[in-house]
């Protein structure tokens, strides 16, 4: 009876240590687990971000999926610029003189492929792609013209939940993290990119995600 208590006191032991160091590290590696795959995609997103901006520059409106954008990397050009003021003599009715006119000049000098500016070296195949290890999930994009002002204007959205990036964390924790309010981290259940209601290129990312040392 001694020996069996004393194996049922080791037991409890290691069972209440264990307990204890868990709810002590548990917190932290899912800290570091959370910043880590949050880097990872917004980085993603980043790259996103380039290749729809560009894809408006050059087409007008934002692409509404990545095949779309996918497309345009592969075949979209570039035309290069450049403007310069400039100034000629115009015979005016009213005045009867020639008075001086003054204008803007935009001067073509050439064109390059978006891949080769923006992309070179870069898979952007799998734009679509959340990259984080163990699973297959893609990025939800979507895009619209809105009027704002009485002007209608292009808008995009790229958006991953929480649930997905860490789909094999603690539950519990999870759920604070779906919750969370604060001026440094990543508010409510998603990282997003973009808006369909309002004007913006911008992620819901503090900016510590933008520190390049990050």
């Amino acid at each position: 009876m001694k020996i069996a208590s004393q194996v049922l006191l080791w037991i409890l032991i290691v069972f209440f240590s264990f307990k204890i160091y868990d709810s002590i590290n548990g917190p932290i590696n899912f800290n570091e687990t959370k910043n880590d795959r949050y880097a990872d995609v917004i980085s993603r997103l980043k790259e996103i971000r380039k290749a729809q901006i560009a894809h408006k520059d050059v087409r007008g409106f934002y692409a509404n999926n990545f095949d779309s954008l996918v497309s345009f990397i592969d075949t979209g050009i570039f035309t290069l610029v450049q403007k310069r003021d400039s100034s000629y003599l115009e015979y005016d009715k009213v005045y009867r003189i020639d008075m001086l006119k003054e204008v803007i000049v935009t001067d073509t000098l050439g064109f390059i492929p978006v891949k080769d500016s923006l992309f070179r070296n870069i898979d952007y195949t799998n734009l679509s792609k959340v990259p984080v290890d163990g699973i297959e999930a893609e990025f939800s994009i979507k895009a619209d013209i809105i009027k704002k002002n009485d002007y209608r204007v292009a808008v995009f959205e790229v958006r991953v939940s929480k649930n997905t990036i860490l789909h094999d964390q603690n539950k519990d924790l999870l759920k604070q993290e779906n919750e969370t309010v604060s001026v440094d981290g990543v508010n409510g259940p998603a990282i997003i990119l973009g808006s369909l209601t309002d004007v913006s290129e911008n992620g819901n990312w503090p900016s510590i995600f933008d520190d390049p040392k990050q």
